[in-house]
């Protein structure tokens, strides 16, 4: 189990799912970043926000910056990779764009982990139970802005490239699935 005060699903029996989205139109998805949008299926059972967020900051690979659902327009972030924890209820999502026909519509859950490199859009289109809600965080320092695949946001998708990539997981820390990519 890795450091921080929620149960934490062991990293051996860990169910991951990778999804190397292609561009569509101005959203780049995983072309830019070259890395897959990975899903930890499961990893906090029964885990709060706050024991999520206790968590995620003892690792220290992410940084806590909210709570709240998913916005229901397609969007993507060109300043930072960013980490999504499901921490109530379940929703059905929409990767890569809704003009995409290599998009992903995954229905995720309390305890789920997603991470999203920049440049990945997405958005929110069913809450399954109502009260969706996640923990978003970002790699110390960055702060995420909102990208919504416009003519004019060409500079910024060029700037994904020039992102490092986490140097700890940020679940598991100094072994998991983000640094296997």
């Amino acid at each position: 189990m890795a450091p921080g005060n929620a149960s934490v699903a062991p990293l051996a029996s860990l169910r991951v799912s990778k999804h190397l989205i292609p561009a569509k139109g101005r959203i780049p998805n995983c072309s830019v970043a070259d890395k897959p949008v990975l899903i930890y299926h499961d990893v906090f059972p029964n885990a709060s926000a706050s024991s999520i967020e206790s968590h995620l900051s003892s690792v220290g690979a992410v940084t806590p910056q909210w709570r709240f659902t998913m916005y229901s327009t397609t969007h993507f972030h060109s300043t930072t990779h960013e980490v999504l924890c499901v921490s109530s209820g379940r929703a059905r999502l929409c990767l890569g764009g809704e003009e995409n026909p290599e998009r992903v519509e995954p229905v995720v859950r309390r305890g789920d982990v997603m991470v999203l490199p920049a440049g990945v859009g997405h958005r929110l289109l069913e809450d399954l139970d109502g009260g969706f809600e996640m923990v978003g965080s970002y790699p110390p320092g960055h702060r995420w802005d909102m990208c919504y695949g416009k003519e004019d946001e060409e500079a910024k998708i060029a700037g994904i490239s020039k992102l490092a990539w986490f140097a700890k997981d940020p679940v598991y820390g100094e072994r998991g699935p983000v640094l296997d990519v």
